[in-house]
């Protein structure tokens, strides 16, 4: 489709720094002001949802349907449930501690945080990534996945129209050449992965003589329990539903079944006879699953 330029270490280095900066006004808004960024952000992203569904789909290999229809109002909601949250961040008080005290715990934010965002649903895991991160107030440096930079692209173009300069920050590159630096930052205080269980033991490590804090999806597993009573029917509807939606690529598709001995075999012909009716084919092609 196109090239886009890997950060070098300098820019890995100034956008930290960015952040960083940004976060000494940004850490100190108040609520109001956070919540009306990210319903502004979410409000474009609706706008431009045909865009950001053709980048996806062409950079992904997905349905162009699914990725309109399923992911971008999904998508938009992320921002607009995040900037509620950004005006519900109570503390707790409590005054059992100390006789004649009362004890209050404070939410603050940390500064700026180091996201990583993976390839199978690119645009998702980013809004995932950026709004309870930005609605706590802190600032965001985003590595989306090298191999899927287009939506990343698109959606720091419109942020930079809504939120302060250094607050969304986006680099584009590997693991090695842009990750490793932008995870190991001195000024990074706090890294969230979204990837494979290597990649996440390999930022831990990296991290660890820091003390950063880290916050980890490392993939998941959903085996589907079916037992003789079931409902084959819907077992099988919902397994082909998502086994194999968005081609299997899904934290919690269905991957591995485990069936009594009373209702295997019909299982298995069943699923077996559905799944083939599944059609692969053009992304932009209606019917394509």
């Amino acid at each position: 489709l196109l090239e886009i330029a890997e950060a070098s270490a300098e820019q890995v280095d100034a956008a930290v720094r960015a952040a960083d900066a940004a976060f000494a006004e940004w850490g100190q808004t108040t609520p109001k002001v956070r919540a009306e960024c990210l319903l502004k952000l979410a409000d474009v992203i609706e706008e431009n949802g045909q865009v950001f569904a053709e980048l996806e789909s062409r950079n992904c290999g997905k349905p162009l349907h699914s990725a309109f229809n399923d992911e971008i109002p999904a998508i938009v909601d992320v921002f607009r449930f995040f900037a509620g949250a950004a005006r519900c961040l109570n503390g707790l008080a409590a005054g059992e501690y100390l006789e004649g005290h009362t004890s209050m715990i404070r939410r603050d934010p940390l500064g700026g945080v180091a996201s990583i965002a993976p390839w199978n649903y690119p645009l998702m895991m980013a809004a995932w990534k950026l709004a309870p991160a930005l609605a706590a107030g802190n600032c965001v440096v985003l590595k989306p996945s090298e191999i899927t930079p287009l939506t990343a692209l698109k959606l720091a173009e419109l942020a930079k129209d809504i939120f302060p300069a250094g607050v969304i920050n986006v680099l584009f590159g590997r693991g090695k050449t842009v990750g490793d630096p932008l995870t190991g930052h001195p000024k990074v205080r706090m890294v969230s992965l979204t990837g494979s269980i290597a990649t996440g033991e390999h930022i831990i490590s990296h991290t660890a003589s820091s003390i950063k804090r880290t916050h980890m999806e490392l993939g998941g597993k959903a085996p589907v329990i079916v037992f003789d009573d079931a409902d084959i029917e819907a077992v099988v509807e919902g397994v082909r539903t998502f086994g194999y939606y968005n081609a299997g690529q899904d934290c919690t598709a269905a991957c591995r079944i485990y069936a009594q001995k009373g209702i295997y075999d019909t299982l298995v012909e069943k699923l077996g006879a559905a799944v083939a009716t599944l059609k692969s084919g053009a992304p932009d092609d209606e019917s394509t699953e």
